[in-house]
């Protein structure tokens, strides 16, 4: 078996989105080998949407909750998908991002939302400095078409010496959409196109 990918998608400030793109990320990532998604927000919120979309015949994932994680599930899952939860309590999270070789950082694209994620990205900084290997990365998300990021913005990401991935999630309905049916992007069929194909641009990037 090829060696496990695991992927965190992590902001210690909610309201970015995170949920929604890990629950589209492991059913993208479920499309080419087994894949688990692990729910570490206390909110649940990816437990009622598997159940959702299992009882609806869409699951195409294993899940669990990181309270009954065991370890020797990813022998058996060459993708995993960790939903974190929004805190910046360091040992806890320390135990969860611990799993990770990516960690993907969702963040709105405007001064105000990157400058409250600064937090975040010094605690990725300080584990990146244990463990030298993780990759980490800001996720553009909600992203108005044919918008461009002000300069503010721009100056924020720089110096918080995290590198922004070159793919951004944009501000669609879709999402919503499939959200409210317990769905992912991928079941949605043609008016889903270009959200499918931002998640396919972002399992490339991770995948590296």
């Amino acid at each position: 078996m090829a060696a496990t990918r695991r992927i965190a998608v992590y902001n210690g400030k909610g309201g970015c989105g995170k949920t929604t793109i890990a629950w589209n990320l492991a059913m993208g990532l479920a499309r080419r080998a087994s894949t688990l998604l692990v729910d570490a927000d206390p909110q649940g919120s990816l437990g009622h949407w598997a159940d959702w979309a299992e009882r609806d015949g869409h699951y195409a994932i294993a899940f669990c909750e990181w309270a009954a994680f065991d370890e020797r599930l990813q022998q058996h899952h060459r993708y995993q998908v960790y939903d974190c939860p929004p805190r910046l309590d360091e040992p806890e999270i320390d135990g969860i991002l611990g799993q990770a070789d990516v960690v993907l950082m969702p963040v709105l694209p405007s001064p105000l939302d990157l400058w409250a994620s600064r937090r975040s990205a010094e605690l990725l900084r300080r584990l990146q400095g244990r463990r030298p290997g993780l990759q980490a990365f800001f996720l553009l998300n909600q992203v108005e078409p044919q918008s461009a990021l002000s300069r503010a913005s721009q100056s924020a990401m720089e110096t918080m010496g995290l590198p922004v991935l070159p793919v951004r999630i944009g501000r669609r309905a879709i999402y919503r959409n499939a959200a409210v049916e317990g769905l992912s992007v991928y079941h949605m069929g043609q008016r889903a196109t270009a959200a499918t194909d931002e998640m396919e641009r972002l399992i490339e990037e991770v995948l590296k």
